[in-house]
């Protein structure tokens, strides 16, 4: 079978520990038998970041703008034990952070349903789609240990010199402080990437903040989603038989618990960062979740919305077997080749990035599965394998669709 070959590079970027070693294998296994693999490289893994200073994470971003669809392993934020293990310069920010702060835009996050894994929450019958803001918030804070007695404000300097100030806090003694931004112009695009998701997929949205309590900041949000509904998209959501509503964050978690699905909830930056695990986990592990950016400029980064699974690379560097689930990263994959066959009109890479899909789910439910998941299943029998034995099961299954 000749294999598919593109005509534009995916920007490729490689992470850390776990998730790192799992990238390779699913490259050798299950991509380069059946592609030739387009890609612009960029290591972001950890020991590279410091060594660059982090610039490298900063060129894949503009990479990424460039080519217009990336795929990302998990990477490493560190703190400050990560500081002495990997002996570093500084304690950089999220590299997340930084490559969705470049591209502005919403982090859509959907489970990946297979039968026999039941939600946690029996009454969900249909995927949750969470869709965070990715800009600003606690990812581009500002913080400050304070020493002792003393009074903290915010200020505002206007371009004519002109000040306004707001009381943060009178210290007694010592404490801490943090200062948070975000940007109207990227409220607006969050907010639309929203409201065109929604038409797309034909799925009611929620949004949710906690506007009673912060009475300015994200008060700014509601009104800012309200506005667009009102003026853009009311009738549009009227005609397509969906509907918007906002609610405080604290009732949309309470809510949730008591639906079947099939809609989108948009949240905050860290609201959607929290949400989309807990929504990923009770749909049945945080390795079965798709995650895409997608920028208002009609860019696209596929990655893997979960860690770098230190415990099980410590295990792997020390000879010991591992089953890691890798699904997450093969759809990361898989998004990102399916949406540059849709760019580049190259059918072919869209139908295999499919049937990759699908191989991935037909293994699962053939019984054969990782142990995260073999712990969860409703399914009796199965068989447990390692990291490389169930990649290899998906090339057996994929090999088998494509000669059939």
């Amino acid at each position: 079978m000749d294999k598919i070959r593109m005509t534009t590079p995916l920007v490729e970027m490689d992470g850390d520990e776990m998730t790192r070693v799992l990238w390779k294998w699913i490259k050798e296994e299950l991509l380069l038998p059946f592609v030739e693999l387009k890609t612009e490289y960029y290591d972001l893994g950890l020991p590279y970041r410091d060594e660059t200073d982090d610039q490298v994470t900063i060129d894949s971003a503009e990479a990424t703008k460039k080519y217009g669809v990336a795929v990302k392993c998990a990477t490493i934020t560190p703190n400050a034990a990560r500081v002495e293990e990997y002996h570093l310069k500084k304690m950089y920010k999220s590299p997340n952070g930084t490559i969705r702060a470049a591209l502005d835009g919403t982090v859509f996050r959907s489970p990946i349903l297979v039968d026999g894994i039941e939600p946690v929450v029996t009454n969900w019958k249909k995927p949750i789609t969470l869709a965070r803001h990715a800009y600003g918030d606690v990812y581009k804070a500002s913080e400050m240990r304070i020493p002792g007695a003393g009074k903290v404000e915010l200020v505002y300097t206007a371009e004519d010199g002109t000040e306004t100030r707001e009381l943060v806090h009178t210290f007694a003694g010592p404490g801490v402080v943090q200062g948070m931004h975000n940007l109207d112009s990227s409220i607006t695009s969050f907010a639309k990437s929203c409201f065109e998701y929604a038409l797309a997929t034909k799925q009611d949205l929620w949004f949710a903040t906690k506007d009673t309590i912060s009475k300015k900041y994200d008060h700014h949000f509601k009104d800012v989603f309200q506005e667009m509904y009102d003026e853009e998209y009311k009738e549009k959501f009227k005609e397509a038989g969906i509907t918007y509503f906002y609610t405080l964050i604290d009732d949309a978690v309470a809510r949730v618990m008591k639906v079947e699905g099939g809609f989108i909830w948009a949240c905050k930056n860290y609201d959607g960062d929290v949400m989309s695990d807990m929504v990923s986990s009770a749909f049945g592990s945080l390795a079965m979740m798709t995650s895409v950016l997608v920028s208002p400029s009609g860019v696209y980064e596929y990655e893997a919305a979960h860690g770098t699974v230190q415990r099980h690379y410590y295990k792997y560097l020390a000879g010991e077997e591992t089953s890691t689930n890798p699904v997450a990263t093969i759809f990361a994959w898989t998004g990102a080749l399916a949406k540059r066959g849709e760019l580049d009109e190259i059918p072919e890479l869209i139908t295999f990035a499919k049937k990759l899909e699908k191989a991935t789910i037909d293994t699962i439910e053939s019984g054969k599965m990782t142990k995260d998941l073999a712990l969860i299943t409703k399914k009796e029998n199965v068989t447990v394998l390692n990291s490389q034995d169930f990649i290899q099961a998906i090339r057996a299954t994929i090999t088998a669709a494509l000669e059939a």
